[in-house]
């Protein structure tokens, strides 16, 4: 599995994994935090319930009954209906007939939901606002029990014991009145009235969550491409050093793959360099060894050659030899120098029809030796950028090429064109072009065919130049055989 895509997944996971939990946690804390919440609400509410049914209360407690005693509130019966027919009991059953028409977090509100009852000291229901249990011994209630004592008082019960959502939270207050516990007010809340904010919160969580992980494996996704574009472009480069092409070493991806690839470069500048040398060497070598043969040779016939013609002629030779030798060495060295350039050291911008002027006017008198005209075709608004110096040598060298290969009389043409992301500049001679089997090897170091007009071969590094030159450029050289007879040598530069 690749790298990048193993990162991925890891990273993946352990978000996945932590906003899972972070989320189930918070999910399951949201409805015990709801119901945490009502109750810190319905005990504020209860205690100003029980204030305000306490002086009813305690009225009542004194109320004598009809044998003239004194009885506890809740023990008489004709004491409970009086206080159900009070103001206390009035306005709760008012409260409980309003429509709130509320709209609280996207849950309507459209009835009050609670249910208050009250005992007595004894804890006997005295008032029900349901109307189920007065008169019903509350004593053993939690909540009623609990707050007699001067406790908190709470309870949560099921109305129905096999449903968990018939749960019912109460809350309870102690009644007091001149100092003393005189009953118990206990206000009841389905729970089933704030599950809908529970669920709410619930879902809004894990629509969080969802976001959340999306936004996590975007950027996971982001990061690993990032990963993925570093590594491929060492990648490329790597394979770009091993088949010998100019790489400039990738610096873009961090600065731990930035130090890789600068140290790639380095290793690479080491190990081209000693096997740069040592071919070189051996090329030089075996490219001197003619001519030097053919200096020895005339130097030791000059020796003997009493005649003045003779010696003329060998003079003559020696100086074609050693001039030769010369073009050699300076050709071998610029061509040494733009082998080991990775990119054009000077940029700069011009038109393609200026960059053939140029070459034209200094190969004129050239053409003119050999009777040939000099044809151009291209859009005039075409532009290049580069080294303008290296790109003028390497169209020069194919100049130099087909005016040695073109008839006395003939005619060149020097065309371009812009093809996408890519420049042509090509050079057209009518010579008798090139043998197929010399083509695969014409960009070849020291590789060269007898010029038609006197037989000799050039240095042979003419065309390796352009394709250098090329090369730094981010394109190509190549040359073929043109259709009607002639030769078609092409640069393809990046714009």
């Amino acid at each position: 599995m690749n790298i990048a895509i193993r990162f991925f997944v890891g990273y993946f996971l352990i978000v996945g994994l932590a906003a899972w939990f972070v989320l189930n946690i918070f999910a399951r804390e949201v409805e015990p935090g709801v119901r945490q919440a009502t109750e810190d609400t319905l005990v504020d509410a209860a205690n100003l319930l029980a204030e305000m049914a306490a002086p009813e209360l305690a009225a009542l407690a004194k109320t004598p009954a009809t044998d003239g005693s004194t009885p506890a509130a809740s023990s008489s019966e004709s004491a409970r209906a009086a206080f159900s027919a009070g103001r206390f009991a009035a306005a709760v059953e008012a409260a409980r007939r309003r429509s709130p028409g509320a709209r609280i977090y996207e849950v309507n509100k459209a009835s009050v939901d609670f249910r208050v009852y009250l005992t007595d000291a004894t804890g006997r229901v005295v008032f029900d606002s349901e109307n189920l249990a007065v008169g019903a011994d509350y004593s053993q209630w939690r909540d009623v029990a609990r707050a007699l004592r001067g406790e908190y008082g709470a309870r949560s019960t099921r109305d129905d014991p096999n449903d968990s959502g018939s749960s019912v939270l109460y809350v309870a207050a102690p009644v007091i009145a001149d100092g003393e516990r005189i009953g118990v007010l206990s206000l009841a809340k389905p729970a089933s009235s704030v599950d809908p904010y529970a669920q709410q919160a619930r879902d809004r969580v894990l629509r969080a969550g969802v976001v959340l992980l999306g936004v996590s494996a975007a950027i996971g996704l982001l990061f690993t491409l990032w990963l993925t574009w570093s590594l491929n472009r060492l990648r490329d480069y790597a394979r770009a050093v091993a088949d010998g092409a100019k790489a400039v070493p990738p610096t873009g991806g961090g600065r731990q793959l930035s130090e890789l690839a600068r140290a790639l470069a380095r290793m690479r500048e080491r190990l081209d360099g000693k096997q740069y040398v040592e071919r070189y060497v051996q090329s030089l070598a075996h490219e001197m060894k003619s001519p030097l043969t053919a200096v020895r040779g005339a130097a030791e016939v000059l020796q003997d050659a009493a005649a003045e013609a003779d010696r003329a002629r060998f003079v003559r030779h020696i100086d074609e030899q050693a001039e030769r030798m010369q073009q050699i060495i300076d050709r071998l060295l610029a061509l040494a120098r733009i082998e080991q350039l990775q990119a054009p050291e000077a940029q700069a911008d011009s038109t393609v029809a200026e960059l053939v002027r140029q070459v034209a006017d200094s190969r004129a008198q050239a053409l003119q030796a050999r009777g040939l005209a000099l044809r151009t075709e291209g859009p005039p608004a075409a532009r290049l950028q580069g080294d303008l110096f290296l790109l003028q040598q390497a169209l020069g060298n194919l100049v130099d090429n087909a005016i040695a290969f073109s008839p006395e009389g003939g005619e060149l043409l020097v065309s371009w064109r812009e093809a996408g992301e890519q420049l042509e500049i090509a050079v057209r001679d009518h010579g008798p072009g090139a043998p197929d089997y010399a083509l695969p090897q014409l960009f070849e170091r020291f590789y060269s065919l007898p010029r038609p007009a006197t037989g000799r071969k050039s240095t042979g590094l003419g065309l390796a130049f352009v394709r250098e030159v090329a090369r730094i450029h981010g394109g190509e050289a190549d040359f073929a055989n043109a259709p009607g007879g002639g030769a078609l040598a092409r640069m393809l530069l990046r714009r």
